[in-house]
């Protein structure tokens, strides 16, 4: 039996709004916005978007502003200067620049960047693509700001269109001939059409700016879990420990330790047969785990009476039973000089930790 992908993606089985602007816009217009997205709003001192407003819980006043800009210059220090680091082509009759790390053979890896704060040996990723050496014609910046980033690239690349879209209509008046600006929602469907692919996307510091939808799915879910945790932790037998797992054995002296993950698909929407079957039995696995892993905690703990629980109970099994996928998560390594030590009345030589 061949062993299953960690990575493979997972197919369904089939047996927001648009953005302010429309795609002609992007040929037919360099301002994208209408003055309904100036109608900023003022919350605690600060200034906010207007476009999808309480979207994105960052401001956007000038105060704002002088900390991108000066956030734009930190990357630029850390990274030597450049722009970017993958690769970019150019064109056969444009000079490269001191932006460009393919044009300098002593381009800083993050070693060169962080080498006085600790030994750092990590190296940057080689770009395998076949077709790398075609010029690009067409960037697209997420989040772009006050813009800094796609200016000095268009700038740097005046043969390539760079594309900066974002909630804020706060990028500067004058861009280079061949940069625009967007008011658009990257949350929202996908704007632009198969003729205005994008050869380069570049998003950098959207953190806490970009909601994958999981907690609006699943809320009961969300907060079940969250109470575990606070309870199993009162409890101080504390459960979600996974992410800890590897370290421990690690501390232990195990060696070739590895952190292999699944996806485990819940219900019987996967296409592909071997995954529909592992989906059905995890659904039945899930849904019977939610009255052992609460009844205890939630009543010994937490205060709750019999008869919440089983109502709190009642929404969790709800919501499970609607389709999504978790991750297992299989852990495994040797241990060859280990400590001569007893525990348990066992000597542990190897190991295996299954979550």
């Amino acid at each position: 039996m061949s062993q299953p992908n960690p990575n493979e993606s997972i197919q369904v089985d089939t047996s927001d709004d648009d953005s302010l602007f429309d795609t002609k816009s992007l040929v037919g217009s360099d301002l994208s916005f209408a003055s309904s997205v100036r109608d900023y709003c003022y919350e605690n001192g600060r200034r906010y978007h207007a476009y999808r407003h309480g979207q994105y819980p960052f401001p956007n006043d000038e105060e704002e502003q002088d900390r991108l800009a000066l956030m734009h210059h930190l990357f630029k220090l850390l990274s030597g200067g450049y722009l970017h680091r993958a690769p970019i082509p150019r064109d056969r009759d444009q000079p490269s620049t001191s932006s460009d790390p393919s044009s300098s053979s002593s381009s800083p890896s993050s070693s060169d960047v962080n080498s006085e704060i600790a030994n750092d040996t990590s190296t940057t990723n080689t770009n395998t693509n076949t077709n790398i050496n075609t010029p690009l014609r067409r960037i697209l910046d997420i989040g772009t700001g006050t813009g800094e980033w796609a200016i000095e690239m268009a700038e740097d690349y005046p043969t390539i269109d760079i594309i900066g879209t974002d909630l804020s209509p706060i990028q500067p008046n004058w861009a280079p001939p061949n940069c625009r600006f967007f008011i658009d929602d990257a949350e929202s469907d996908w704007t632009f059409t198969p003729d205005e692919a994008f050869d380069y996307i570049h998003a950098r510091s959207l953190g806490g700016g970009i909601d994958d939808e999981s907690h609006h799915r699943a809320e009961a879910i969300m907060d079940w879990q969250d109470r575990l945790t606070e309870a199993s932790h009162q409890f101080g037998k504390p459960m979600n420990v996974a992410p800890l797992i590897e370290n421990w054995m690690i501390t232990e002296g195990f060696e070739n330790v590895s952190d292999d993950r699944y996806k485990c698909p819940v219900g019987g929407w996967a296409k592909n047969r071997r995954l529909k079957e592992i989906g059905r039995v995890g659904k039945v696995t899930i849904l019977q785990v939610v009255e052992p892993y609460t009844l205890a905690l939630f009543t010994r703990v937490l205060g709750f009476t019999f008869q919440q629980a089983q109502e709190y109970m009642d929404k969790v099994r709800a919501e499970l039973n609607f389709t999504y996928s978790r991750d297992s998560r299989f852990r495994r390594g040797t241990r060859s000089n280990y400590r001569n030590d007893l525990r348990n009345g066992l000597l542990i030589t190897t190991a295996d930790r299954v979550e």
